[in-house]
């Protein structure tokens, strides 16, 4: 039975993939991520349900989690994790944002994209010295992430652009802990260093 729910998973979301990477397939993948949610939405939704504790707020999670799931079914390797994992991992994830943003939102900790945009540009629109700065840093950032060998740059992509914790990388890569953190760290220096002959 686990084996045949996988199965539909799996397909399911190669259909979503297909369809966010060509235009032709876009209407059958909207009606695979459909078939999708009546499928797995009940069991995500009480993963949510358990990290937030709040039936809204889970709701809120649920959506937030099948918006990334149209984003990223492209990216789902059933060879790096079974499917149902991979979507509880990203309810799990979407829960946990969730209430950091809460938790910030309430402490006015954490200040918001675009309120650190609008500080640092003045009038509505950036000016043309913003925009071209921002641009460097993107393209330096890019080089550096180029010039790491193929697993540091899959565990730096997957922790900082997924918000994936160490424990969950290691889970959803099937590596030892003390692997993934050696991996990043080492990445993360690399990075450093490369990113400061830019500056």
């Amino acid at each position: 039975m686990a084996d045949e729910l996988d199965r539909q998973v799996i397909a399911l979301l190669e259909r979503v993939g297909e369809g966010t990477r060509n235009a032709a397939a876009r209407r059958d993948a909207e009606a695979a991520l459909r078939e999708l949610y009546d499928l797995v939405s009940p069991r995500l939704y009480g993963i949510a349900l358990r990290v937030v504790s709040n039936r809204n707020w889970a709701e809120d999670v649920l959506q937030e989690t099948f918006l990334n799931v149209w984003r990223s079914a492209a990216d789902y390797r059933s060879s790096l994790s079974p499917p149902l994992a991979w979507l509880g991992l990203m309810a799990r994830s979407r829960a946990l944002d969730f209430l950091r943003r809460r938790t910030s939102e309430r402490a006015d900790v954490g200040v918001e994209l675009d309120d650190a945009i609008s500080e640092t540009t003045a009038g509505d629109s950036p000016n043309p010295m913003d925009t071209a700065q921002a641009s460097e840093h993107a393209w330096a950032l890019h080089e550096c992430l180029r010039k790491l060998d193929g697993k540091q740059r899959e565990v730096v992509s997957l922790a900082y652009f997924k918000d994936l914790s160490h424990s969950e990388l290691a889970e959803q890569l099937k590596l030892p802990l003390g692997t993934v953190k050696t991996w990043v760290r080492r990445a993360l220096d690399q990075l450093r260093s490369c990113l400061a002959r830019f500056a």
